[in-house]
């Protein structure tokens, strides 16, 4: 009876535990968190009632080839960790050889961190393009009671951090849109820039773009110098919206003319909308109020629900 009951807590030792609702990332990830729950929940009970334990194995295996994989957390160095503003962090990842994530346009990336014994998990858009070789790199911002954003101020270059994916996207073809309208807020501009770096790196596609930056400052653009080599393209304009500034005149010339002061709101909606060179397709990321108040814009600026993607 002794070796049966130790045995028992062997295999509640092996049992997956549920994840509790920090871990979900609420992107609507195919497979969530919880799908995977089930699936290993369901491998344990068949290993169990054959008191087979390599029935278990096939899990661990899987995860040791760096590739990403939506059904498990694969293991990434980290190769640099460069803080932009107070709260936001670009980090760049160690991919094997010259091999690259392969995303599609605006797809997330789901990661895994441990605080206080409590595990987390959080969506992000890597920002480098999909064919980025050997690499990749993610805008992160930190939040003051964050659980995942105390595990991100921790990170230096060498530590290993898990991820898993891809998730979402969206399916942007080559002219399929006469002009495409992406409002950003903060790290919003995550999404944008893998679709904006597509058409800008592909001669034959004509799409216009106007990208609105929404931050809070000027100090709180993120990528300043990356953003003004794009707006270099004839088919490109970039605008800031800064609601906290005061003043155009204290900010750089190459910026006076590109940048509105206080909210993006309806009647500057309007006046973007105007000024685009045809009907936009209008990409929004943001949070979730800046999305709402958006897409309210928009209907009311006339333009259709079909017209709009929502990252």
């Amino acid at each position: 009876l002794q070796t049966m009951s130790g045995n028992e807590d062997d295999w509640l030792a092996l049992k997956p535990q549920e994840p509790s609702p920090s871990q979900c990332c609420g992107s609507g990830c195919k497979p969530c968190i919880y799908d995977v729950y089930e699936k290993e929940l369901a491998q344990w009970e068949r290993a169990k009632a054959k008191q087979d334990k390599s029935l278990l194995m096939e899990k661990k295996e899987q995860s040791n080839n760096s590739e990403l994989n939506p059904d498990t957390f694969t293991a990434f160095n980290i190769s640099s960790v460069e803080q932009l503003t107070e709260d936001t962090y670009q980090c760049k990842f160690e991919l094997p050889g010259n091999s690259s994530l392969q995303l599609s346009l605006g797809q997330h990336i789901v990661l895994r961190g441990v605080v206080n014994g409590l595990e987390v998990q959080r969506a992000y858009t890597p920002i480098s393009p999909g064919n980025a070789e050997g690499y990749f790199e993610v805008l992160m911002k930190c939040y003051e009671a964050g659980l995942m954003s105390q595990y991100i101020r921790t990170w230096k270059k060498g530590d290993m951090v898990f991820w898993r994916g891809p998730f979402g996207g969206f399916p942007y073809r080559p002219n399929k849109y006469g002009e495409v309208l992406m409002l950003a807020s903060g790290t919003g501009l995550a999404p944008m820039l893998p679709i904006l770096q597509s058409i800008t790196d592909d001669e034959e596609d004509e799409t216009f773009v106007t990208l609105v930056g929404c931050f809070r400052t000027f100090d709180k653009i993120y990528l300043k110098s990356l953003l003004q080599d794009l707006a270099r393209y004839w088919n490109v304009r970039i605008f800031y919206v800064l609601s906290q500034e005061n003043s155009l005149e204290k900010l750089p010339q190459s910026y006076q003319g590109n940048t509105y002061m206080g909210r993006l709101g309806e009647d500057l909606m309007k006046t973007i909308i105007n000024s685009c060179r045809r009907k936009p397709f209008v990409l929004i990321c943001g949070s979730s109020a800046f999305n709402e108040d958006m897409s309210r814009y928009l209907k009311t600026a006339g333009i259709e629900e079909n017209s709009c993607f929502v990252f």
